[in-house]
């Protein structure tokens, strides 16, 4: 099925998707990378999706004749550290757990700085900043629980550092560095044995009324069509003022690529909380319809080419952000 079948298709209703997936790492200077696994293959992955929760299964195997233990990443989506105007986009999903062969699993938490691609997460810490208002600035917080001002002395070191900026001569100086999250812990795949992971959390949303189906980038990134525009100005039109209440939401997909043959049977659930909701997004193959809230998606040996950026609208409310606070540390 091409692009713009599935945009028709999902222009009937569907749901959106959270981040992110897993991937082998390696802890080397500099942070943080995804490395290659010869021994260890992905055999099973089936990923579920609706607004207010994702749910992932996977079955892997080592399939080679020594234990072996790797480092395992879940990967955040990126975002910036100046303000944003909800908590929507912010920090760490809620209620994240790890179950491995059904029993709950430990994991620690790596917080990474970068400024145009470059990591300044030890320049930020040598000026005295936490790891909390590395992630959630102070001055801008939209959360519930303050965190901690930083002084006039670290605020000039921002500045001096050039990890500061305004647009104008009359706006205030806000941090000019994003922020990327991964949730990390070890894991033993046993010589020829199948191991279980399956891991939950309420997924981040990026949230508006148009979200950015009027930019002209958004038919080309989310494979909207005339289909998926004219169920959205008519959605709009029967809410009398233009709009339909909408999310936007970012899965990381690429790191599949770490494990031996990719992800070698995918399944991708969208679980819609109501058959009325509206969907766009850029994804291969065939989706089939298996009950009147659910399209699924079934593909072999899948490397994955992009991630995941699924809109969807006429969901009845609008910037619903998912209730986190800034703690660092499960």
């Amino acid at each position: 099925m091409n692009k713009q079948a599935l945009a028709l298709l999902l222009a009937l209703g569907a749901p959106a998707i959270g981040s992110a997936n897993d991937g082998i790492v390696a802890q080397i200077a500099g942070g943080i990378v995804f490395g290659k696994t010869a021994a260890v293959a992905m055999k099973r992955e089936v990923l579920n999706v609706s607004y207010d929760k994702v749910s992932v299964d996977y079955d892997f195997l080592n399939e080679s004749d020594v234990d072996v233990v790797e480092t395992i990443s879940f990967p955040l989506p990126e975002y910036t550290a100046k303000y944003q105007e909800s908590p929507t986009y912010y920090g760490q999903p809620g209620d994240f757990s790890i179950l491995v062969d059904g029993k709950a699993a430990g994991f620690r938490t790596v917080l990474a700085a970068r400024q145009n691609g470059r990591d300044v997460g030890d320049v930020l810490r040598r000026i005295g900043l936490t790891d909390a208002q590395i992630a959630y600035y102070p001055a801008f917080s939209p959360f519930d629980q303050p965190v901690a001002p930083l002084t006039a002395r670290q605020e000039k070191a921002l500045i001096e550092n050039g990890l500061m900026a305004k647009l104008t001569d009359e706006e205030s100086w806000v941090p000019n560095w994003s922020v990327q999250i991964h949730y990390v812990w070890k894991q033993k795949f046993p010589a020829k044995k199948m191991v279980h992971v399956y891991h939950q959390y309420r997924p981040f949303v990026q949230a508006g009324t148009a979200v950015s189906v009027s930019s002209e980038a958004f038919p080309a990134t989310h494979c909207a069509d005339a289909a998926f525009y004219k169920a959205w100005r008519r959605i709009g039109a029967e809410n009398g003022d233009g709009q339909v209440a909408a999310n936007q939401v970012a899965y990381i997909l690429k790191t599949g690529n770490t494990w031996k043959n990719g992800i070698e049977d995918f399944t991708l659930n969208l679980v819609k909380r109501n058959p009325a909701e509206l969907i766009s997004l850029c994804f291969p193959g065939t989706f089939r319809k298996i009950n009147p809230t659910t399209l699924q998606v079934r593909l072999k040996h899948f490397k994955p080419a992009q991630d995941l950026n699924v809109y969807f609208g006429n969901i009845g409310e609008t910037g619903v952000g998912n209730g986190v606070q800034p703690a660092l540390s499960p």
